[in-house]
């Protein structure tokens, strides 16, 4: 056990959420909502449910993680990033487990209500994502341990997190909802990939084979290029492809704060890592609320 100052209950019970990751789990929602509202089929109930259900979806996930990433000694003694409440000795293994279990209880609760409203197609994506919640790193073939995290945030975070954010407001989907939800998913893969790049040397140690693991420190760093890039490209195709107004145009004003995240990631390495997975969320955010606004206004 670390001899770190221990916080207290509450402050560590939300490190254990990982607050700085949580606007991976808004953000779809937001941009979800704008594009139903541009279509004028905004609905209240269904989207703040929505995002009530992604953030415990997003929470309870963190909790399984940090309980899984403990048991197998990926969270460890030499860990790089933000402390750990079950590796600092803060929150025990069974008390986190315990309640990664009830948020995701109170994130099922939340479904069945959009369930009622949008029908089983909603039961589906909820079931899947509770389920992948904690397969993530839990189970007999945990995703992020074998190079599937990647692939899991982009789906999750990206295509089902805005397009069920619509749907349950619309009972439809829409090609401009498809393409929206692209740079939204690639953005929080994007965060994923500056933890793993800090992350590769204990991971590797704890036989987690990330694709920074796979393939190393220049591999992971052109990936998050890439990610940025195919995001910042995402405007343009709508405007290509007919899909959206000039509107689209207006995530293109967060194109400084990539660059400075860019020339960061080919610039810093371990902990110095730390500030930009958050400073990666930001620019998801921000990325994200600027297409809201660029949608609402055409």
């Amino acid at each position: 056990m670390s001899s770190e100052a221990r916080p207290s209950a509450l402050k560590a019970w939300a490190l254990a959420t990982r607050p700085a990751t949580l606007l991976a789990g808004a953000t779809p929602v937001f941009v979800g909502t704008a594009l139903a509202a541009a279509d004028g089929v905004l609905a209240w109930g269904p989207a703040l449910a929505a995002l009530l259900g992604s953030l415990l979806i997003q929470i309870g996930t963190n909790l399984a993680n940090d309980y899984f990433d403990f048991r197998s000694g990926a969270d460890n003694e030499h860990r790089l990033g933000p402390a750990r409440a079950t590796q600092k000795g803060w929150i025990t293994p069974r008390q986190v487990a315990t309640g990664a279990a009830v948020v995701l209880l109170a994130a099922f609760a939340v479904g069945l209500y959009l369930v009622s409203v949008a029908g089983w197609p909603i039961l589906v994506i909820g079931l899947v994502s509770i389920a992948l919640a904690v397969l993530y790193t839990g189970g007999p073939y945990p995703l992020a341990y074998h190079g599937l995290g990647d692939l899991f945030v982009l789906v999750f975070f990206g295509f089902v997190a805005v397009g069920g954010t619509y749907w349950v407001q619309a009972l439809t989907l829409t090609p401009a909802v498809m393409l929206a939800a692209a740079p939204i998913g690639l953005l929080a893969t994007a965060i994923l990939v500056v933890n793993n790049l800090r992350d590769r040397v204990t991971d590797a140690a704890a036989n987690k084979r990330t694709l920074a693991v796979r393939f190393g420190a220049r591999a992971a760093r052109a990936e998050y290029a890439a990610l940025l890039g195919l995001s910042f490209a995402t405007p343009f195709v709508a405007l290509a492809l007919g899909l959206g107004g000039w509107g689209w145009l207006a995530p293109l004003l967060a194109t400084p704060l990539a660059i400075r995240e860019l020339r960061a990631i080919y610039t810093l390495d371990g902990a110095a890592l730390n500030p930009h997975l958050g400073a990666t969320a930001r620019l998801e955010l921000v990325f994200g609320a600027l297409l809201c606004v660029g949608v609402l206004v055409g």
